[in-house]
């Protein structure tokens, strides 16, 4: 299967409310171009300095999302660009990227990432966080990024029914977090093998690799 017939059959299963986000982390512009081509225009990156070099060749009508764990040292590669940073866990990384933002007279969109799986090795932030967050006169403050949803991951796991339970979750904290901060319209959750169960649970935002450009290498 080429990356244009694996991207027809994925867009073709999602329902319009549903953002497809193609993760092309590790893969060549040449891959890119092929979806590109085929019609999309979201990548999703999640090392900072190739999403750049990726963004200097490419068209750039080109919406870049930055789906991996960010370092507040390397916001600043990417201020000038990047449409949509997915991993936000931490007041300390959103001061960063408003500071940022503002340099380039930018307002850049973010995602809370939210601490819902079980193993330690994700990142996120618990809902009770991001409620104090969102609420705060400091967050108030912040006048070049914008909050616009909720982002997370679920366990590593052949557990359907702990992958529905973590993506419950997350749409529980959404819906609360919204009546609190009411700019909230997007969750992302969902990968290439999970992904129509997160949309069964709310999700309106796909992060799909695999299922589009293969196998990572």
């Amino acid at each position: 299967m080429s990356i244009k017939q694996n991207l027809n059959i994925i867009k073709q299963s999602l329902p319009d409310h549903v953002t497809l986000v193609a993760v092309s982390k590790t893969k060549p512009v040449s891959d890119l171009m092929e979806a590109y081509e085929t019609g999309q225009r979201i990548f999703g990156e999640n090392k900072i300095q190739e999403m750049a070099d990726k963004h200097q060749e490419m068209p750039k009508d080109i919406k870049w999302h930055m789906i991996g764990h960010v370092q507040t040292n390397k916001v600043k590669y990417m201020a000038e660009f990047v449409d949509l940073i997915h991993g936000v866990e931490s007041f300390k990384l959103l001061k960063e990227i408003n500071k940022q933002a503002k340099k380039h007279d930018r307002i850049i969109d973010c995602l809370l990432q939210i601490k819902i799986a079980s193993e330690d090795s994700k990142f996120g932030m618990s809902p009770e966080d991001a409620s104090t967050l969102l609420q705060s006169e400091d967050f108030s403050s912040l006048k070049n990024v914008s909050v616009i949803g909720v982002m997370g991951m679920a366990t590593f796991t052949e557990d359907q029914d702990q992958i529905k339970q973590e993506f419950g979750v997350l749409k529980t904290t959404f819906d609360s977090l919204k009546t609190v901060h009411l700019d909230l319209e997007t969750i992302s959750m969902g990968m290439s093998g999970d992904y129509q169960l997160a949309i069964d649970c709310g999700s309106t935002m796909v992060r799909v690799g695999s299922s589009i450009f293969g196998k990572r290498n």
